[in-house]
């Protein structure tokens, strides 16, 4: 007789329900995004609507129970929204709803000088409402007719004189040219052989090629850099000083150029320092992409900040970004109508009322963390909006979590692809998140800092004599900054600095 032995075990599992992890995929998407998801359930669903904008705070407003200016800034900038605040149960991943907040007064906020036409609201670079009649959105305001590369270069050969195959092989050309202006692909490449009978010969696409060249903005349909600088280099006079010189160490030596070697330049061409500096400056002034100048601006790549920072007495605070927050209600008489209705078959629209209140309700909360979230990290780099970048303090995004009640991935969702409107500029969420770092004296500061702190010194240094990583270290622990210099050589990479040897002026 086998005896089997049961054995229970007791399991806490957490796990999240289609509607949370839809909530949390709409928190993390960008305003843009997030825009076209309520604009296509507005389409799509019969009990959402588009709501009416909110008239100004201002209007109707008892003056006798107005705040004074620096209440309502420290009620921003500790960040004590936690009245009537719930949070659910059962799961970490969930954010809170937030009541409405105390109104501001436009009395109360400062204007900053130099941006005194600084609105409340910024919407990007999309249009909004003007108070004339017509529609709200004139897509006429913003979108414009822009002629591509392509279409450039056809425009140039319009009207030559060229036989049916020349003109086919110079449409594969053009075809093949990337957003840089070059072709980096070889006839061969070019898979045209069925269409060209006889296929073509070298000769012929050479002399399809420098048709192309000569009628295009200079440098386009280059194969390679030195080419395509060459080719700028021959648009120029004849008797442009240095040219010719310029073209054959654009043909052999820029390398040489880009570490002002201008030695190394005398021994292989045989000229002055005076003649090889001349036609460095000569190279510099090219454009190496010269197709981008014709490359379109998708407006989707605008950015929108969902929050605008102000100073209200001497607190700077968050303020939601209305014009960017898009508006949906639930459609009164359509809600009306179906309760009253006495059909059998319900399921349907009935699941459509619940996706329309659920969707309500997310834009409600997300709106509310974002907002939660941008006050919590403005009371905390109160001096960057002052100072800058070199006032920037360490923060994690576990001290926004533990401060909200937050879980952490939540607050990563609620900081990606956000942004926030200041006088000092457009920037992400996450830029104010930054590692701590160590001082001499026992203290501490931001990354953030540092990489500013070795901007302003190479932004202040001699030009014939640039600053190495390793004396910026060195300067860096006068200041009690204790860095190694690969820290700043990663520093000055990210700030988009090429090192000291390319720095150095011609």
């Amino acid at each position: 007789m086998v005896q089997i032995a049961h054995e229970l075990r007791a399991k806490q599992q957490l796990s999240l329900t289609p509607r949370l992890q839809q909530s949390l995929k709409l928190l993390q998407m960008s305003t843009l995004d997030f825009t076209q998801e309520v604009a296509q359930a507005i389409a799509t669903n019969p009990f959402l609507e588009e709501a009416e904008p909110e008239p100004d705070a201002g209007e109707g407003r008892d003056e006798t129970h107005s705040e004074p200016a620096e209440d309502v800034a420290g009620q921003y900038a500790h960040n004590s929204l936690d009245s009537g605040t719930t949070q659910t149960q059962g799961t970490s991943e969930s954010y809170e709803h937030i009541q409405a907040e105390t109104p501001i007064r436009e009395e109360n906020v400062e204007v900053i000088p130099e941006h005194e036409d600084y609105a409340t609201s910024y919407s990007g670079d999309y249009p909004s409402s003007r108070g004339v009649d017509g529609a709200d959105t004139d897509i006429g305001q913003w979108a414009r007719a822009s002629t591509g590369l392509h279409e450039t270069v056809r425009d140039s050969l319009f009207g030559q004189p060229l036989s049916d195959r020349d003109r086919l092989l110079s449409e594969f050309i053009i075809e093949a040219l990337d957003e840089d202006g070059y072709l980096r692909v070889s006839f061969a490449d070019l898979g045209c052989d069925e269409l060209v009978n006889p296929p073509a010969s070298e000769c012929e696409w050479n002399t399809a090629l420098k048709l192309i060249q000569q009628l295009a903005p200079p440098g386009i349909a280059a194969r390679d850099l030195a080419e395509c600088l060459t080719l700028q280099l021959k648009a120029m006079p004849a008797e442009t000083s240095c040219r010719n010189l310029a073209i054959d160490i654009a043909n052999s030596a820029l390398d040489k150029v880009g570490r002002c070697d201008y030695a190394g330049l005398m021994r292989t061409f045989g000229c002055t320092e005076e003649e090889a500096r001349q036609a460095c400056l000569l190279i510099r002034r090219l454009d190496p992409r010269p197709g981008t100048r014709y490359v379109s601006i998708d407006p989707s790549c605008y950015i929108v900040p969902d929050v605008i920072v102000r100073k209200i007495g001497k607190q700077w605070v968050a303020l939601p970004n209305n014009d960017a927050i898009p508006r949906a209600q639930l459609h009164s008489t359509y809600a009306r109508l179906f309760k009253e209705s006495r059909y059998q078959e319900r399921g349907l629209m009935a699941k459509a009322l619940q996706e329309a209140r659920w969707l309500i309700r997310s834009l409600e909360q997300r709106n509310s963390t974002i907002l939660r979230v941008a006050q919590a990290i403005i009371a905390r780099q109160q001096t960057f909006f002052d100072y800058g970048d070199v006032a920037l303090r360490p923060l994690m995004l576990s001290e926004i979590a533990e401060e909200l009640n937050m879980h952490e991935s939540t607050v990563s969702r609620a900081t990606s692809n956000k942004y926030l409107a200041s006088p000092r500029g457009i920037f992400e969420f996450k830029h104010f998140f930054s590692r701590e770092l160590s001082t001499r004296s026992g203290g501490t500061c931001s990354a953030g800092s540092v990489r500013a702190l070795i901007q302003e010194m190479i932004d202040a240094e001699d030009p014939k004599n640039p600053l190495s990583d390793v004396m910026l270290a060195r300067k860096l622990a006068g200041q009690g900054v204790m860095v190694a210099r690969r820290t700043v050589s990663k520093y000055r990479a990210q700030i988009k600095y090429p090192s000291a040897e390319l720095r150095r002026a011609p």
